[in-house]
């Protein structure tokens, strides 16, 4: 290297330093307040983004709200007939201004609230397994003022609806939003009772069966015990969250059998499998699977004697996520191979499809529990007894309206669904389920049912008789004209035998001839053909175009093979003859 490089290099470094210099000696003459406001702004800028505030949002667009979009049937009735008369989802909803955030609402929901005061009447209710529940009631009260009595009871001809509540993941009556849902609708003069989950309300687990997002069996004796005990009372039922999950999977598995009139659905996590993956993809999110878990973890540590017994205690104590905890506690509790098996057998999204009665369902956009990703938008839109109704704020079960968040918007909207519903021709009847009738009486008992049905996943169900019971009904027509021809022959066959004594008495088998051969192979191949006519004209067409499509390569190979032979010999005498 040469002198003069080196001096040229000596002195670009030190014009650096000198640079560096002065910029930090003006960097020192800014106030330290600056520095303080820009690091305020930027931590408010990141706690905004974080959070997922729209207060400015909201400002710009002059707090108007934004509009709740519906999703439904062209064709559906219920739509047309109720929802479109409900002016509040028709409206727009407006988040409090001070709680424009969803998870500054779902947090305010959880430590405030604001629920309303009253007190519960309390039914201890035992189930067929022998698990105790406990139903808390509030009943409406129809005079002036807000005041109700929690101690009356319900006459057997009492027709003032009930309205059933089933609350969410590891929630009770106690819960702020079930407060404020029992307290509005019983406010309307209806009924009102919360079926609280097993093991919760102070209530002891009596039995081994635990609840899970997918037990919909206490629903279903919960739901018909008060159908039976009030029969004149129309029954209504509004699932929440986890509970929501419950009560749309036990409409579908019902359908037109369930006694309920009408129902809805908030906030439902629909598709537990996609749930779990959107629960564990943010920081955020991680956050609320993390507090869900001490949730579950709680309720563990009351029920810990059974736990330990039916479950990995100390999977239970280590467990980090829901995820954790569905592992080692309800999927052996509940006889679940994987996690994943728990999930898609239990998710609701694969029952709303058959789903028979008038269902409104309320979701946020941005739930910060229940991702928009789950909700089957196609299967809803398909069905033509479910409205969805979608805000585009709301948080988790939160969705306070007005300056001082006294009101949520998901609990007026059902309740005026509810009314309008009530008041229409559109509520559910039930239908009842017809009995078989006498003649079924000597089919044999082996195919009477209940059968085992194994899934790919490994799922064992039972699966009761009535295809097998349909398809006898179906086939009554053809077994008698079976029967007929069957007595037909006999008779012939006795006018016969009168006509020509048998001096053998015994009973010897046919010879095989070939004519007898032939015959009995040519009845066989006639009675099939005419239980296929009977059965079915377009199958037996179907049948024959089958078998000619099939066999036609080898025919058209032997016509070919035939006719080819029979060519050549006739062009070669043609030709021996010239």
């Amino acid at each position: 290297m040469s002198f003069s490089e080196e001096s040229s290099s000596s002195s670009s470094s030190s014009l650096n330093g000198d640079a560096y210099a002065l910029l930090f000696n003006a960097l020192r003459l800014i106030p330290i307040s600056h520095y303080l406001l820009a690091l305020s702004l930027l931590f408010v800028i990141v706690i905004y983004n974080f959070l997922e505030f729209h207060f400015v949002e909201d400002l710009f667009s002059g707090f108007r709200g934004s509009p709740v979009r519906l999703t439904f049937n062209s064709s559906s009735p219920i739509y047309d007939g109720v929802v479109s008369k409900c002016k509040i989802v028709h409206g727009r909803y407006l988040v409090t201004p001070w709680l424009s955030s969803p998870h500054i609402q779902t947090a305010f929901l959880h430590f405030f609230g604001r629920p309303p005061c009253f007190s519960y009447r309390r039914q201890l209710f035992r189930l067929s397994d022998g698990g105790m529940i406990a139903l808390d009631w509030l009943m409406g009260s129809t005079g002036p003022g807000d005041f109700f009595h929690a101690n009356n009871f319900i006459s057997k001809d009492d027709t003032t609806p009930i309205a059933i509540v089933i609350p969410g993941l590891t929630s009770d009556s106690a819960a702020s939003y079930i407060r404020h849902l029992v307290f509005n609708t019983a406010k309307r003069g209806w009924n009102v009772v919360v079926s609280n989950h097993r093991g919760l309300g102070g209530v002891s687990i009596t039995s081994d069966c635990f609840y899970n997002a997918g037990w919909t069996e206490d629903a279903r004796e919960v739901i018909e015990y008060l159908h039976h005990e009030y029969p004149k009372a129309p029954l209504f039922a509004i699932g929440t969250s986890i509970g929501a999950n419950i009560l749309v999977k036990y409409l579908g598995e019902e359908g037109e059998k369930t006694p309920v009139a009408g129902a809805a659905a908030i906030c439902s996590p629909w598709d537990l499998l996609i749930g779990d993956r959107f629960i564990g993809r943010r920081l955020i999110q991680k956050i609320y699977d993390r507090a869900l878990t001490i949730g579950l973890q709680d309720y563990a540590q009351l029920h810990e004697p059974r736990y330990s017994r039916l479950a990995n205690w100390e999977g239970i104590k280590k467990s980090r996520s829901i995820r954790d905890f569905d592992n080692h506690a309800t999927c052996l509790v509940g006889k679940f191979e994987t996690v994943d098996t728990y999930y898609r057998n239990c998710s609701s999204s694969t029952y709303v499809g058959n789903v028979s009665i008038p269902l409104l369902c309320i979701s946020s956009l941005d739930d910060p529990v229940c991702t928009v990703e789950a909700i089957p938008l196609d299967e809803c839109r398909a069905n033509k007894n479910v409205v969805l109704a979608t805000t585009w704020h709301g948080g988790h079960l939160a969705f306070f309206e007005g300056i001082t968040a006294a009101g949520m918007w998901w609990v007026r909207a059902v309740n005026e669904y509810l009314g309008v519903l009530h008041s229409s021709p559109y509520m559910h009847v039930q239908k009842k389920v017809q009995e078989p009738g006498l003649h079924l009486s000597t089919e044999s008992s082996i195919d009477q049912g209940p059968y085992l049905n194994v899934s790919e996943d490994g799922m064992v169900a039972a699966v009761g008789n009535e295809q097998t019971r349909n398809s006898i009904v179906g086939d009554h027509q053809t077994n008698s004209e079976m029967v007929l021809d069957t007595e037909q022959d006999e008779q012939l066959t006795g006018a016969k035998s009168d006509a020509v004594p048998n001096t053998d008495r015994t009973c010897e088998p046919p010879a095989n001839t070939p004519d007898t051969e032939l015959r009995n192979l040519t009845a066989s191949v006639t009675s099939c053909w005419n239980q296929l006519s009977q059965r079915n004209k377009r199958s037996m067409w179907l049948l024959a175009y089958v078998a000619i499509i099939t066999t036609w390569p080898l025919v058209g190979s032997a016509l070919r093979f035939i006719f080819g032979k029979k060519r050549k010999n006739v062009l070669s005498a043609t030709l021996t003859k010239r």
